[in-house]
């Protein structure tokens, strides 16, 4: 048996594995589906939050079940031997390091992981002395590493325009775009320029939903559909000039919310293949399924690993929803590539639970040098972009409070004594700090470092005896660990203030189209309207207005979405808006004196004259 079987559920839920089923929300994509598991989530407290949230997080390495429709999943047989078909295209280049590259492409989480894996990847050449030839493509460039920028993942354009720079006078690139919904522009367009340039590209796309549920409205400004250009690469794969890799990993914990999942297979899926490619070249061997697996089964350890801590974790994301319930903030301080992952934590909440740029923060401490393409665009850029030990010193330092919460994201590897510093400095601000360890068997934490912290979550991993590249195994399970518990901590965190309703994101930031049709589907989903009526509903919470004119009901998607971002609660404002009739203002009102938005929307719901269940309907319209 390959894949993990699925876990009991601590929260009784109707039918676990429904999802699978052909008519389970059928009119939408597996990535914006909702997950059964977690269909109360917003009633479960912090350990049952965490036990959720690892169900879901399982359901990465579950084999396909022949009793249900059958998805392909992570340890299929297609799916291997794609990654094997893809690996040997990756040796060409490896072998071949004149005029050649590998590029790693996406939008928002999509594009983090796409720096992340590409530095990790030009270190392990560093290593071998070698010269890099990884590079990485992020809509809205360096600054959305740090900051949520959704709204450039919509520019198909942009996307092939970004690629053509950083491959210009390469003579064999290998292109890998990420898309976890199949949904972004921005990829989309870079996907069809490889197509149209296959003398030098091989375009490889990585996503989690199944062709024929990739996203089918017209981009705006271009010329085609994601699903088209999938259904292109999908021909082409007959003839290995493109690949796809999408193995169904199941609904998000949070409807929507590839951050998560999404973003956890990714890191699996490349780093594997990645690593599985250099593994061999240096060999100059094939790669083998077995050796596939190996790799992926040390990512499932991880999982198991991790969520050992799940009492830790808990306690952790209870502190952290104190503070943001009591609108302090969270801070989560790392070192080395634990704080990109802290970082990219933070940033994904802005556009997820509505939050402030600094409710959620993450920093990295260490040698940057050699990670980002064009770091000049994050410095001296304002406080939003501030990512840096020194920034931390500077500006969070001075005005942390005693309902703040830091947490410290270090291995045993890094320089304790510079962790124990910082630490004392911030403890003089609050004595809510945090420690996320990671160490192997036989290191242990400095006694006056560990008397510093009231709680210590200490991950222990084997020690590793392998080759050179195979040590890379270990710091991407550290990452991986790091991520699943980040992740869950600050959507736990959310939870616990009120921001989820069921398992739904219903304070989203609407910062591109994919949000405002997610926002939409919410919309139905909890009011039981037409996607017409609806629609009118989000746009008048847009405008601020009663009566919407021709030329608001007449522009283009892009027009409503720039206004969007730039407001605050517009999703539970409508949803208000819808439930009650009521006006704009009413609704504002209604939500400044609630305890929570998820109150709100509950009294909402069972208002006297409200129809009860329509939260229960299927939502319909189209495709994220």
């Amino acid at each position: 048996m390959r894949g993990t079987k699925k876990y009991r559920h601590v929260i009784e839920t109707p039918d676990p594995g429904k999802w699978e089923l052909a008519g389970y929300e059928a009119t939408l994509p597996i990535s914006e589906k909702s997950n059964p598991i977690t269909r109360e989530l917003d009633k479960a407290d912090p350990v049952q939050i965490v036990q959720l949230l690892k169900e879901c997080d399982a359901e990465i390495f579950q084999e396909e079940d022949e009793a249900l429709l059958n998805y392909t999943r992570l340890y299929s047989e297609s799916v291997l031997k794609t990654m094997i078909d893809i690996i040997n295209k990756v040796q060409e280049v490896l072998k071949d390091p004149d005029n050649t590259l590998i590029v790693l492409s996406g939008g928002g989480t999509s594009g983090r992981l796409a720096f992340l894996i590409a530095v990790s990847f030009n270190k392990l050449l560093k290593g071998l002395g070698q010269l890099p030839r990884y590079t990485y493509i992020i809509a809205g460039g360096d600054r959305s590493l740090v900051v949520s920028q959704e709204e450039l993942e919509d520019c198909a354009l942009l996307g092939i325009e970004e690629l053509s720079k950083v491959c210009e006078g390469k003579k064999k690139v290998v292109f890998i775009g990420i898309s976890c919904g199949f949904s972004a522009p921005f990829v989309a367009g870079q996907l069809d320029f490889c197509m149209n340039n296959l003398d030098i590209f091989l375009p490889v796309l990585v996503g989690f939903n199944p062709v024929s549920m990739a996203r089918n409205d017209k981009i705006e400004g271009w010329h085609s559909t994601f699903r088209q250009v999938a259904e292109r690469m999908q021909k082409l794969q007959e003839s290995h000039k493109a690949f796809i890799l999408n193995p169904a990993v199941g609904p998000e914990g949070i409807s929507g919310s590839s951050r998560m999942k999404g973003g956890s297979a990714t890191k699996i899926l490349l780093e594997t293949l990645l690593l599985g490619a250099h593994k061999t070249a240096s060999k100059d061997t094939d790669i083998s399924e077995k050796c596939l697996l190996e790799i992926l089964r040390t990512y499932e350890r991880a999982h198991k690993v991790t969520y050992a801590q799940s009492k830790k974790i808990a306690a952790l994301m209870k502190q952290a929803g104190t503070s943001l319930q009591k609108k302090a903030c969270v801070f989560m301080v790392g070192w080395h590539t634990l704080g990109i992952i802290a970082i990219m934590d933070g940033a994904e909440c802005i556009s997820t639970f509505g939050a402030d740029y600094n409710d959620v923060r993450g920093f990295l401490i260490g040698d940057r040098s050699e990670m980002f393409n064009k770091e000049a665009d994050l410095i001296m850029q304002g406080p939003q972009f501030a990512f840096s030990q020194e920034d931390f010193v500077k500006t969070i330092l001075p005005s942390l409070t005693e309902l703040d919460t830091v947490l410290f994201l270090f291995t045993l590897d890094d320089d304790l004594t510079e962790v124990e510093k910082l630490v004392v400095q911030v403890k003089e601000k609050t004595s809510n700090v945090q420690a996320l360890s990671h160490a192997t068997v036989g290191q242990y934490l400095p006694a006056s470092l560990k008397k510093l912290f009231p709680c210590i979550m200490s991950i222990m991993w084997p020690i590793l005896f392998l080759e050179y590249e195979g040590n890379f195994i270990q710091k991407f399970q550290r990452e991986l660990s790091t991520k699943w518990i980040l992740n869950t901590v600050s959507t736990g965190a959310h939870v616990l203030k009120g921001k989820i309703l069921h398992n739904y994101m219903v304070d989203l930031r609407i910062s591109n189209s994919k949000l405002f049709w997610r926002a939409l589907s919410i919309l139905q989903r909890f009011t039981g309207h037409s996607q017409a009526r609806c629609l009118e509903g989000l746009l008048q919470t847009i405008y601020d207005a009663e009566v919407l004119s021709d030329d608001i009901r007449n522009t283009e998607i892009s027009k409503h979405i720039a206004i969007a971002t730039e407001k605050k609660k517009v999703v539970p404002t409508a949803l208000l808006c819808l439930l009650r009739n009521c006006s704009v203002q009413e609704a504002q009102l209604r939500l400044d004196t609630s305890p929570s938005i998820r109150a709100a929307i509950e009294s909402s719901l069972n208002a006297p004259g409200r129809k009860r269940g329509a939260d229960k309907s299927d939502s319909t319209g189209r495709s994220m």
